[in-house]
C-alpha cells in the first residue's frame, strides 16, 4: 500500500479525492493539505512514499515549486502532478524544474479518477515517468536538453550539489550552503548523481565515485571508466573513445 501525501487546495475536492483513493485499497492517504508550504513541512516531519499534487495551488508556492523544494531534502521523491492549466508558463516552469524521473504529469479532466491515479502512482514509485500525451506535445515545445551534457542528466538541486562537490566541499558544508535541513540528504543526492552518471556501475567505492563526479563537472563532459580505470568520452562519431584528463 502506498503511503500518500495529497496536496489539493480545493476544500471540497480534497476530502472526496482522499476518500476515493483510500477506497481503492492500494493507497493510504496519510495526510492531505492545501498548500506547497504545508506539503514541504509535512515531508520534513514524515516523508511519504509518494505525493499527489495539484500544480495550481492557492499559495506562493505552486505544485512544481513545492516538488523542487521537497526533492532538495528527499531526492526524486515520487510525485504525480495534475492540472487543468494550459498555460505555457506552467510547461516552462515544469521544464525549468528539471524533474526527470519518478513523476507523472496529467490533465485533471482526463486522469483524476482514483482507479486511474493508482497505476500512475505505482509507476512513479517504481521510478517510471509519464506525461499525458496532451501535455507531452506542449512540454516538448519548451523542453530541449542536450543529453550529452552531464548536467542535463541531473535535476537542478543535484546540479547545485555537483558544482559544490567540484569545489571540494564536504557534505556538511554543502548542506549548510544550500540551506538543507538534513545533511544526510546530500549523501542521498550524491547517490542520485552517481547513478545518473553511471558511476555506481564503474565503482562501489564512494570516495572514487565522488572523485570521478568532480572530474566530470570539471571536464563538462560525461566520462566513463573501464575496469582498469581508463577514462572514455563520446567522440564526434558517437562512440566511446579514450580521454586524456590532463589535456
Amino acid at each position: 500500500m502506498i503511503a500518500l501525501l495529497l496536496v489539493e487546495d480545493n476544500d471540497n475536492l480534497r476530502p472526496a479525492l482522499s476518500a476515493g483513493l483510500d477506497a481503492t485499497g492500494a493507497v493510504c492517504v496519510v495526510h492531505a493539505c492545501g498548500s506547497g508550504d504545508a506539503a514541504l513541512a509535512y515531508c520534513l516531519a514524515a516523508p511519504p512514499a509518494a505525493i499527489l499534487m495539484d500544480v495550481q495551488l492557492a499559495s506562493d508556492m505552486n505544485g512544481i515549486a513545492a516538488a523542487v523544494a521537497i526533492r532538495r531534502e528527499f531526492p526524486r521523491l515520487p510525485v504525480v502532478f495534475y492540472s487543468i492549466q494550459d498555460d505555457d508558463a506552467y510547461y516552462r516552469a515544469f521544464q525549468r524544474s528539471g524533474i526527470l524521473s519518478h513523476y507523472a504529469y496529467v490533465r485533471k479532466s482526463n486522469y483524476l479518477l482514483p482507479q486511474m491515479i493508482v497505476p500512475l502512482l505505482r509507476d512513479a514509485v517504481a521510478g517510471r515517468s509519464f506525461i499525458d500525451p496532451e501535455i507531452e506535445s506542449r512540454v516538448q515545445e519548451v523542453r530541449h536538453k542536450d543529453e550529452q551534457s552531464p548536467m542535463a542528466l541531473l535535476e537542478p538541486n543535484e546540479q547545485a550539489v555537483a558544482r559544490l562537490l567540484a569545489q571540494g566541499l564536504s557534505n556538511e558544508q554543502i548542506a549548510a550552503r544550500l540551506h538543507v535541513h538534513d545533511k544526510r540528504s546530500i549523501s542521498r543526492t550524491n547517490g542520485q548523481i552517481y547513478t545518473a552518471w553511471g558511476l555506481n556501475e564503474s565503482t562501489t567505492d564512494e570516495k572514487v565515485a565522488r572523485t570521478r563526479a568532480v572530474l566530470i563537472v570539471r571536464a563538462g563532459r560525461l566520462i566513463t571508466w573501464d575496469e582498469q580505470g581508463a577514462p572514455f568520452v563520446v567522440d564526434t562519431r558517437g562512440e566511446w573513445a579514450p580521454f586524456d584528463l590532463e589535456a
